[in-house]
């Protein structure tokens, strides 16, 4: 396999949508049991050298870690005292999934409470009603999990050249974008809402306060192909029209957002420093037309074993 391995989304749309969804129930497992932190920070997923996975959840009396596995192609449930269930990621229909799981964590000691229907989907269908099959491409999966380790290793070097509140590196799984967010500790205009499957107290509660916000997501949404975003909440005035790096990069109208195609990095000659120019100069941008405190904000990317100079 290629170290930036190909993605193409048109091939693989169907598991990507299937893959989408099974991140969905996992992460609405998390949601239903983890007390809220901000900006809804307490029910992402994370990038292991394995797959995807929930982190411990407190669910009553056990820690419940539930991961996907796209080494071995397997669902794990596991719990404090060695409890561990598994089944095989195959193809299947999404209500086949969402019992199989619900299983798994019973068989482990949780209670899978959760809600049972997709956010952010377009007519969305309740997952125990999703009796459609669903293809599950390994091959595919595993070049997207190469890529998604990839580009979190780059994202987590990039949060540590920022000394204000930034949030982890953690996959949304409502837009399925794995996500990095700098904020310039001023609060926001209320967020308008108005996201389709979201409620507006949701987005408002994420959007309180000034945000830069870069990602990478597989495709969809009207775009047929992997792609890095970075956007500004809110928006500064000129923030779109500012020049950014690589010159592959460019400013989509209907997104509201900064594009740069993940094949751009893929095929440059230095990929990780394609895509550190892209996050940061994106970041430049929002922060100079918003009027970020950069002096007080920004510092050199950290290094292993070196501590901040005071």
């Amino acid at each position: 396999m290629e170290r930036w391995p190909e993605i193409a989304y048109v091939q693989w749309r169907e598991t990507c949508t299937a893959l989408h969804l099974w991140a969905q129930i996992m992460g609405k497992y998390r949601f239903a049991h983890t007390p809220w932190v901000n900006h809804s920070w307490h029910a992402t997923l994370y990038v292991t050298p394995r797959g995807l996975t929930t982190g411990p959840i407190p669910d009553a009396d056990v820690f419940v870690t539930i991961s996907l596995d796209f080494c071995d192609h397997l669902f794990v449930a596991e719990a404090e005292g060695g409890a561990r269930e598994t089944f095989p990621l195959r193809p299947m229909s999404v209500a086949r999934f969402y019992s199989e799981t619900a299983d798994a964590i019973r068989a482990v000691g949780g209670r899978p409470l959760m809600h049972g229907k997709p956010n952010e989907f377009p007519d969305p269908v309740p997952f125990a009603e999703d009796h459609a099959e669903r293809p599950y491409d390994g091959e595919a999966v595993q070049r997207f999990h190469q890529a998604l380790v990839l580009v979190a290793r780059v994202f987590e070097q990039f949060r540590t050249g920022f000394l204000g509140k930034v949030s982890p590196v953690h996959l949304f799984w409502g837009s399925f974008d794995l996500a990095v967010t700098r904020f310039s500790g001023r609060s926001a205009p209320l967020h308008p809402g108005g996201i389709p499957g979201l409620p507006d107290s949701v987005s408002q509660e994420a959007y309180s306060h000034e945000v830069s916000s870069a990602g990478f997501w597989p495709g969809g949404s009207g775009v047929d192909e992997a792609m890095f975003y970075s956007y500004a909440y809110p928006a500064p005035e000129g923030f779109s029209a500012r020049r950014v790096e690589p010159a592959e990069a460019r400013f989509d109208e209907r997104l509201g957002e900064f594009l740069l195609p993940y094949n751009a990095v893929r095929r440059s000659l230095e990929p990780e420093q394609t895509l550190m120019r892209f996050l940061q100069t994106t970041y430049e941008v929002a922060a100079d037309t918003g009027g970020w405190d950069r002096a007080a904000l920004d510092c050199e990317p950290g290094i292993p074993r070196v501590p901040r100079r005071l």
